[in-house]
């Protein structure tokens, strides 16, 4: 060593070795070789985030660079980094951490809002989050919700609650989130206050949930100008579980039908299902409810569910507005995406990544529907003023829907009673014998532009039945009256701007420009990446002339935007959650909403 240089000389040199060097093939393997770059951690996360298996995600990136030799970390590493990358996450325990992701939520888009309500004991019980997507779905389709916490989201099966609704497409949207302790009468208060509060105090008009004693309680008191009805699917279930007669096989749950007992008459299943679905009568209710009493070999499960009758019985919903759903299509759908997302070993962070992944897919199901509609030509069986108007007002399956009572209409006969424009309507069914369905009562007004009919259909759904139709027919209006086109089912039903709680405008994606720049971005650099790499020159010194030039235009670029605000520091054992389900004190304080 030359100590005044501060560099060593090779004096001698020894050409063989004491062991044997690794192959070239093999140098990827190194320690020393092997590293993850900015980029390719942002890859590695990205596709965690989109639920790729790490094994499936590193040979994608292997397959881009032409092997993994080429790829500078191994499957190893791939997964040390993310088993890291979950320690760091979890570094403030399982509340601090899920109060940081909420907090870089907020500073991601201010309309995000979460509750937390804490026991007397400081321990968090209850979760609450919405963000400004739902915000403005619930502006625009919050008429008719859904409620139901059936799904048990980890080992501890803490509850997991979605509020649900229908769009204009009859798509699934959702509403809120929660995450409950239990469900008790003080839970379900703070639930619904807070969703209401986050909504901006804007009620319902109907309201589905299970049938549970403390939650319909609550719903009493908090959703006062809502309709609350129970979830026919929880109902059914709760039918084969008590009706079900053990010789026969397990009947179907289906809200149209129960399974056909293999006796020649219908088994009691089949009569509590026309029970729910098929009676319009009240006296007809009664008469067939307890002609099945008396069949039940059990009657305390069916005593309880008449005393509630009017949630579930289609002849005590003739006035309800329910969009025509009974949270049959929701509880089901949902809970099977559910099961396909979830896990019961996630930890906090996970579970809400992988909700946002499943609330992202719902949502791209209105985008994909959204495209159909704008890509294809409503079929139009007859090509009269009103059909005309109602494809180009109404969305496809909305659509489809009134046409299909336009067509019922032309098959609908009349009789003239001594009012003016009063009639009973009653349509037609083609088979082997013309048939005809029950009479309604309608009642026309020329000068208005209104048809009443006693089936209630509108009033329910939102759809004109045939039987008004017809007399509008009648009366020879040829076009669809402004007041029964509803705006929730028209291809506008998202116009106009939305206001959060605090009375600010909406944006549903702040970040929206970005990604389209970074996507444009991407796109050029991707293209010149392949130009280049078979010009060694290029790669050396223009790339980085580029790299050079870029970091220049950002240094000199004059901030103009307001820094968001950093996230709260929270400190390990601040809060705890609880970690039995069945301890702790339940009598819970008002909300603390952290955010």
């Amino acid at each position: 060593m030359d100590r005044k240089k501060g560099n060593y000389k090779v004096t001698y040199l020894i050409l063989e070795h004491n062991y044997i060097l690794h192959l070239p093939e093999t140098s990827h393997l190194m320690a020393s070789q092997r590293k993850i770059s900015e980029i390719q951690r942002f890859e590695i996360e990205s596709a965690d985030d989109a639920g790729i298996r790490p094994k499936a995600a590193h040979g994608l990136a292997s397959l881009q660079v032409g092997g993994s030799h080429n790829l500078s970390y191994t499957l190893r590493d791939h997964k040390n980094y993310l088993r890291g990358k979950r320690q760091r996450e979890m570094a403030y325990g399982q509340t601090g951490s899920m109060l940081m992701y909420f907090q870089e939520k907020i500073a991601e888009n201010p309309s995000f809002q979460y509750a937390l309500q804490m026991d007397r004991e400081e321990q968090i019980a209850n979760i609450f989050w919405v963000d400004a997507k739902m915000l403005t779905d619930y502006a625009y389709f919050g008429d008719v919700v859904s409620f139901d916490t059936t799904f048990g989201t980890n080992k501890e099966s803490r509850p997991f609650g979605v509020f649900v609704g229908f769009n204009h497409f009859r798509e699934t949207v959702v509403f809120g989130a929660v995450l409950m302790y239990d469900e008790t009468y003080e839970s379900f208060k703070w639930l619904f206050e807070t969703f209401l509060k986050a909504h901006d105090g804007e009620q319902p008009k109907t309201i589905y949930t299970d049938q549970d004693s403390a939650m319909e309680k609550t719903v009493k008191e908090v959703f006062l100008e809502a309709w609350h009805g129970l979830c026919t699917f929880h109902i059914m279930q709760n039918a084969v579980k008590h009706l079900a007669e053990p010789d026969n096989e397990e009947p179907s749950t289906s809200p149209n039908h129960a399974s056909e007992s293999c006796d020649k008459e219908p088994s009691i299943l089949s009569d509590f299902s026309a029970c729910m679905y098929e009676y319009e009568d009240e006296a007809t209710f009664e008469h067939a409810f307890n002609i099945m009493r008396i069949r039940a070999s059990k009657q305390i499960w069916l005593d309880s569910i008449y005393k509630v009758k009017e949630k579930w019985a289609e002849c005590y919903m003739q006035d309800v507005f329910t969009l025509g759903m009974r949270s049959t299509q929701l509880s089901e759908s949902l809970n099977s995406d559910l099961k396909r997302y979830f896990k019961y070993d996630f930890d906090i962070i996970r579970f809400f990544k992988r909700f946002e992944r499943l609330v992202e897919d719902i949502r791209n199901n209105e985008l994909n529907a959204e495209f159909e509609s704008r890509k294809k030509i409503p079929r139009i069986k007859m090509r009269t003023p009103m059909l005309i108007q109602a494809s180009k007002v109404y969305t496809p399956s909305i659509f489809e829907a009134f046409q299909g009572e336009y067509e019922r209409s032309m098959a609908a006969c009349t009789t003239a009673l001594e009012g003016n424009n009063e009639y009973l309507v009653a349509i037609g069914s083609l088979g082997e014998r013309c048939t005809f369905e029950k009479e309604y009562k309608v009642i026309g007004n020329p000068l208005e532009q209104t048809s009443t009919c006693s089936c209630g259909q509108f009033n329910r759904i939102g759809i004109l039945c045939g039987h008004a139709l017809k007399v509008l027919d009648l009366m020879n209006i040829k076009s669809l009256p402004l007041q029964y086109v509803l705006k929730r089912w028209t291809r506008k039903a998202r116009s106009g701007t939305v206001q959060d709680n605090q009375g600010r405008k909406i944006i549903e994606d702040p970040r929206l420009g970005d990604m389209l720049r970074f996507k444009y971005v991407t796109c050029k650099f991707l293209h010149l990446a392949h130009r280049a790499a078979s010009h060694p020159s290029c790669t050396d010194n223009t790339l980085d002339i580029l790299s050079k030039k870029v970091e220049e235009e950002i240094s000199g670029c004059t901030n103009t935007t307001d820094t968001p605000a950093a996230p709260m520091n929270v400190k390990s054992g601040e809060y705890s959650l609880p970690k039995e389900k069945g301890g702790g004190n339940k009598n819970l304080k008002a909300q603390k909403n952290l955010a």
